[in-house]
C-alpha cells in the first residue's frame, strides 16, 4: 500500500509540476493539448528508490502553483470591492425573457424610451439562436415562452415580421406549438395588448385575500416569490387592463389557427388529464365555476378584496428594492398601480420604474459581426450572496481575519440584518427579526439560504465591536433555527411550504409555487451551526439529519433546488455533514464520493448542464465549468477525499484554465431560479467557488486540515456565538 500511495503521490505531484512555465502558458488560453490522464497503458511501477529520489522541486511546484493562482485571484476580487461601502457584487443574468418583458412593459406603460428600446433589440437579435427560437439556458434547445415574447417584444420595437430572424423565429415558433403552447405568465402578458383571450387564462379572483392568513387555500401558503408577483396580478386580473397596438404589431401569425376558432379547454392549460378523476382535473372545473363567478361578483366583497390586495403591495413597496426585490413582481405592481389609477408622474410610480431601471445591464453584444451597443435586464441584485460566499472563499485561502477588506464587508452585511416582522411570521409564529436578504434592501424577505452563509462569514471575521458581532451571530442563528421544517429540512422563505397540492392548479403550470424543504439548505445549514460552535447535540441537528438521509438519491446524490444540479446539491449536503461532525465513512457519504468521482469529464473538469432537472438521466453530466468543477471538488474533500486522482486532476482543471489577471471565464447558467423555468447565471460563481477549491486543497495537502476546521475548532471551544440555554 505504501508503495501505491508513493505513486499516486508521483502522479498527483506531477500535474503541477515545472508551475511557472504552465502558468504562464495557462491562458488566454492554454493552446497545448490537454495532459489526458488516462489511458489503456499499464503505468510502470514506481520503485522505492524513484520515489526516494523524487525532486522537492515537485513538492515545491505544486505549492507555487496553488499559491500563484490563489495570489492571482485574490488580487483579482480585490480590485473590485466596492470602496465606499465594502461588499462585492457582480451581474445576475438570466435569459431575453426579461428583456422581452421590460419592453413591453415600457410599452404598456407609454414610457418608451428609443434609445434603450434600439439597444434591447439588438440584444434580443444577438441572443437568437441560429434556428430562430430563444433559449431559457446557455446551450439550451429553443423554448416556446421565450420565443414568443422575444417574437412580440420586436414587434412592439418595430421590427419587421418580414425581416429574416422574424421568420425563423416565427417557424420555430409555429413547430412548437404556436402561442397556445406558451406558459400562463406570458399569456397573461399577451392578454394585457389583446393578443391573447382572457377566456384561456386561469382564474385568481382577489377575493383569496381574504381567506384567514393559516387557512389552507391562503395566499401565505405559497411561496414569498409566488406571492409578490401574484397579489399584483389579483388586481391586474379584476381591472384586465388594455394597450392597444395597431395590427400590425400584433401576433396572429403565431396561431396555428385563428384565435377565434380555438377551444380552450382543449390547449394549455384547461387540457384534462385523461382520468376522469384527478387533482389536476379537479381544479380545471373549479376554475370554470370561478369564471362564472367572475363574471358578476358580489360588488362589495370584490372591493373589499382589491382594497387589500393593494394594501398588501403598497406595504410591500415601501423599501427601496422594489416589491419582492425581484423583477416579474416589480413589473407587476406597476401595472397594479395603472390600474389602481396612479399616473406615470406619482412619485410612487417613479420610483418604481426606477428601481426596475436599476437592474438594467448596458453593455456590447456582436450583430451581423459588428459590436454595438446592447441593453438587457437582470432578475435582481445579488450583493449580500456574492459578499457573504467570497468571505467564506477568502478565509479560505488564509486571509487573516482582522484584513481591512474582511472586516469593511462584514460590517457592511451586518448593517443589512434585517429587524422587520414579516410575512413569514405566518408560518414561524412567535419568531423574532434576525435574517438576511439576497439583494440591496429586501427587508420584507429575508432568506435561510442567504443567512446561513452570512453567520458563516460573520463568525470567521474579527471586528473591533465584539460585542455587537456576537448579538447580530445569535439573533440570526435563532432566526434560521426557527425556520426549520417539521420534516427536519429548511425551506428558503417560509416554514412548511410545501402543500403540493397548489401546482396542480392551472395558473401553476410552471409547477414552482411552493418553497418546500431541500437538501441544499439542510446542508447549508448543519454547516452554519457547526461553524458557529454546534455540536450534533444541538436539537435541530438530528431531525436535519433524518431528512438529508432520507432525501438521497439512489445514485448517492443529492438534488440541487439552488444551484445546477446534483452536483451543487452534494456538495451542499456534504460540507454539512462533515461540519456537523458525521463519520465520513459512513456508507451513504461514501456513495455521495464515488457519485463525484463518477461524473469527472475526461478534460479533470466536472460539469451539468440544466437538463438535468427534466431528464435525471442527465445528472452530473455536462461540459466543464469552473464553478462546477469547484463544487465538486469541495465535495470530494470535505467527503473526506485527501488523495485522490480525481482531485488532482480537477485542481489542474482550475489552474490550467485560469486566466493571466486571476479569473476565469464561464458563460453557462449554473444557478437555478426555478427549475425547468427559470435559470441563474452568476457572473462570480466561477470565481469565488475556484478560488475556495483551491484554497482548500493547497490547506488539506500542506496542514492536514481545513481552514474552516480550524476556525470551527476554535470556536467550538470558545463558544463565544452560542446563544445561552
Amino acid at each position: 500500500m505504501r508503495l501505491l500511495k508513493t505513486l499516486f503521490n508521483r502522479l498527483s505531484d506531477s500535474l503541477l509540476v515545472s508551475v511557472p512555465s504552465r502558468i504562464k502558458a495557462a491562458r488566454d488560453f492554454a493552446s497545448a493539448p490537454v495532459l489526458r490522464l488516462v489511458s489503456n497503458k499499464t503505468a510502470a511501477p514506481a520503485s522505492s528508490d524513484s520515489a526516494a529520489k523524487r525532486a522537492p522541486s515537485h513538492s515545491t511546484g505544486q505549492l507555487e502553483a496553488l499559491e500563484e493562482a490563489l495570489r492571482k485571484s485574490q488580487a483579482w476580487f480585490l480590485a473590485r470591492q466596492d470602496a465606499s461601502e465594502g461588499y462585492w457584487v457582480a451581474e445576475l443574468e438570466a435569459d431575453a425573457t426579461l428583456t422581452s418583458e421590460y419592453l413591453m412593459l415600457r410599452r404598456f406603460m407609454n414610457c418608451v424610451d428609443p434609445e434603450r428600446e434600439h439597444k434591447a433589440v439588438r440584444y434580443l437579435k444577438s441572443a437568437q439562436l441560429p434556428g430562430g427560437g430563444w433559449p431559457i439556458y446557455h446551450g439550451g434547445p429553443a423554448e416556446i415562452s421565450a420565443s414568443v415574447k422575444a417574437y412580440f417584444a420586436l414587434k412592439l420595437s418595430g421590427v419587421s415580421a418580414d425581416e429574416p430572424c422574424m421568420v425563423t423565429a416565427r417557424a420555430c415558433v409555429l413547430d412548437k406549438g404556436g402561442v397556445v403552447a406558451a406558459n400562463v405568465f406570458t399569456k397573461i402578458a399577451l392578454a394585457l395588448f389583446g393578443q391573447y383571450d382572457w377566456r384561456g387564462i386561469p382564474s385568481m379572483p382577489p377575493e383569496i385575500m381574504l381567506l384567514p392568513k393559516r387557512f389552507y387555500f391562503s395566499i401565505y401558503a405559497i411561496s414569498y416569490w409566488s406571492r409578490a408577483v401574484l397579489i399584483p396580478l389579483l388586481i391586474i386580473f379584476a381591472k384586465r387592463p388594455l394597450c392597444r397596438i395597431p395590427s400590425e404589431q400584433g401576433i396572429d401569425e403565431l396561431y396555428t389557427e385563428p384565435s377565434a376558432q380555438i377551444d380552450y379547454g382543449t390547449v394549455p392549460p384547461f387540457n384534462k388529464d385523461r382520468a376522469w378523476f384527478t387533482a389536476r382535473n379537479f381544479f380545471i372545473n373549479l376554475d370554470g365555476l370561478l369564471k362564472i363567478y367572475d363574471r358578476s361578483p358580489v360588488e362589495w366583497v370584490r372591493q373589499k378584496a382589491l382594497k387589500g390586495a393593494a394594501t398588501w403591495m403598497l406595504d410591500h413597496m415601501k423599501g427601496s428594492g422594489g416589491l419582492g426585490a425581484i423583477y416579474p413582481a416589480m413589473a407587476n405592481s406597476v401595472v397594479a398601480l395603472h390600474c389602481l389609477g396612479y399616473q406615470n408622474d406619482d412619485p410612487l410610480v417613479v420610483k418604481a420604474m426606477q428601481e426596475i431601471e436599476d437592474l438594467e445591464v448596458h453593455d456590447t453584444v456582436y450583430v451581423n459581426g459588428q459590436c454595438v451597443d446592447a441593453m438587457h435586464l437582470q432578475p435582481c441584485h445579488s450583493p449580500i450572496w456574492d459578499t457573504a460566499l467570497l468571505i467564506n472563499a477568502l478565509s479560505e485561502a488564509g486571509m487573516p481575519q482582522d484584513h481591512p477588506a474582511l472586516q469593511k464587508a462584514a460590517v457592511w452585511l451586518l448593517s443589512k440584518q434585517t429587524k422587520t416582522v414579516a410575512d413569514w411570521i405566518i408560518s414561524s409564529p412567535g419568531s423574532e427579526p434576525g435574517g438576511w436578504y439576497f439583494q440591496f434592501e429586501n427587508e420584507q424577505f429575508p432568506d435561510v439560504d442567504d443567512s446561513a452563509v452570512v453567520l458563516m462569514a460573520l463568525a470567521k471575521v474579527r471586528l473591533a465591536d465584539e460585542e455587537q458581532q456576537r448579538a447580530a451571530i445569535r439573533r440570526g442563528c435563532r432566526w434560521v433555527v426557527s425556520m426549520q421544517g417539521s420534516d427536519g429540512g429548511w425551506g428558503a422563505y417560509d416554514v412548511d411550504n410545501n402543500k403540493i397540492v397548489f401546482n396542480y392548479i392551472p395558473f401553476a403550470d410552471h409547477r414552482a409555487l411552493l418553497d418546500p424543504s431541500t437538501a441544499d439548505l439542510a446542508g447549508r445549514c448543519l454547516e452554519m451551526l457547526a461553524t458557529l460552535g454546534y455540536d450534533w447535540t444541538h436539537p435541530s441537528v438530528a431531525s436535519a439529519l433524518a431528512f438529508v438521509k432520507k432525501d438521497q438519491e439512489q445514485d448517492g446524490s443529492w438534488y440541487g433546488r439552488w444551484g445546477v444540479n446534483y452536483i451543487y446539491g452534494t456538495w451542499s449536503v456534504l460540507s454539512g455533514l462533515r461540519a456537523i461532525g458525521e463519520d465520513v465513512s459512513s456508507p451513504y457519504i461514501r456513495r455521495a464520493v464515488s457519485w463525484v468521482e463518477s461524473k469527472q469529464n475526461p478534460d479533470g473538469g466536472w460539469g451539468e448542464s440544466c437538463l438535468s432537472y427534466g431528464d435525471v438521466s442527465q445528472s452530473g453530466r455536462g461540459e466543464s465549468t469552473p464553478s462546477q468543477t469547484a463544487w465538486a471538488l469541495l465535495a470530494l474533500m470535505t467527503g473526506g477525499v485527501t488523495d485522490s486522482f480525481s482531485l488532482a486532476r480537477g485542481i489542474h482543471y482550475l489552474i490550467r484554465n485560469q486566466r493571466k489577471d486571476g479569473s476565469w471565464e464561464e458563460v453557462r447558467h449554473t444557478g437555478t431560479g426555478f427549475p425547468r423555468v427559470f435559470y441563474l447565471r452568476y457572473h462570480w460563481y466561477c470565481q469565488y467557488f475556484p478560488l475556495w477549491a483551491l484554497a482548500m486543497y493547497r490547506n488539506l495537502k500542506t496542514r492536514g486540515t481545513t481552514r474552516a476546521d480550524e476556525l470551527r475548532q476554535q470556536t467550538y471551544q470558545s463558544g463565544q456565538f452560542r446563544s445561552p440555554r
